[in-house]
């Protein structure tokens, strides 16, 4: 992981730190009824929002320039985060008449998001990572690189395959291992180039890109939730309550 002081040095000389996208216009169908009359990111584990969360490990990691798309009850996510001077952060809003899926939302999200590489959160999970230590990807060689975790219980069998190249692929080969997307890349404009705004899943274009060798992964051995059940973030505010 990079350190704190080197992220800080890389800064200082001009390079400055990447946006991050928050994915939080689902529905969150899964966690009725807490998600009846509260959208999914709004829901609390340990005294915090799921979104705070995000938001302060980010702005631990120094990314404070933060994008956040919204399509059900989204104008609650604005009322409860404001501009994000709260958290140290800066918070510019994508609101989704249409819910676009998740790479139609990215689509949309561009012109905020530059012409780079930027980081992109499910807004449905929980970490410790460190944001901190996120690299831009070239967005020719490698268009996006996911973070990935060790497959959890509703995950068995895995989403794609860890080379010892770092590389993803989609089937198994001697030194390479299943592994889970954690909801956590770094992803560059060039990977929606020519893309139109539109209702649009992420999946497909990441199975296209893994095909051609553009896309890396990266091994996460720490603590880590996918919060789609009622139970999971029981579970969840269980552990971040506890001394």
């Amino acid at each position: 992981a990079t350190s704190n002081r080197q992220v800080e040095n890389t800064y200082s000389v001009g390079v400055l730190p990447m946006k991050a996208m928050i994915l939080a216009a689902g529905l969150g169908t899964r966690m009725r009824p807490l998600t009846d009359s509260l959208p999914k990111p709004l829901l609390q584990a340990g005294g915090k929002t799921l979104i705070e969360h995000h938001l302060l490990n980010l702005a631990a990691g120094g990314i404070t320039h933060i994008i956040i798309n919204h399509f059900y009850l989204g104008e609650k996510i604005e009322q409860a985060l404001g501009d994000g001077s709260a958290y140290g952060v800066r918070i510019q809003y994508s609101p989704e008449s249409t819910r676009l899926e998740t790479a139609g939302g990215i689509v949309k999200a561009l012109p905020l998001l530059g012409q780079d590489s930027f980081i992109v959160v499910n807004g449905d999970i929980w970490t410790d990572y460190s944001f901190a230590s996120l690299q831009p990807v070239d967005g020719i060689n490698t268009l996006a690189r996911l973070v990935m975790i060790d497959n959890p219980e509703h995950n068995p069998a895995g989403d794609f395959n860890l080379g010892a190249n770092n590389h993803l692929q989609e089937s198994a080969t001697a030194d390479s291992h299943a592994l889970t997307f954690s909801g956590i890349s770094v992803l560059h404009s060039n990977f929606f180039k020519d893309l139109s705004e539109e209702p649009r899943p992420l999946a497909p274009l990441l199975r296209a890109a893994i095909a051609i060798g553009k896309v890396e992964g990266e091994y996460y051995t720490g603590r880590w939730f996918d919060i789609g059940t009622p139970e999971r973030l029981r579970e969840l505010d269980a552990i971040l309550s506890t001394p």
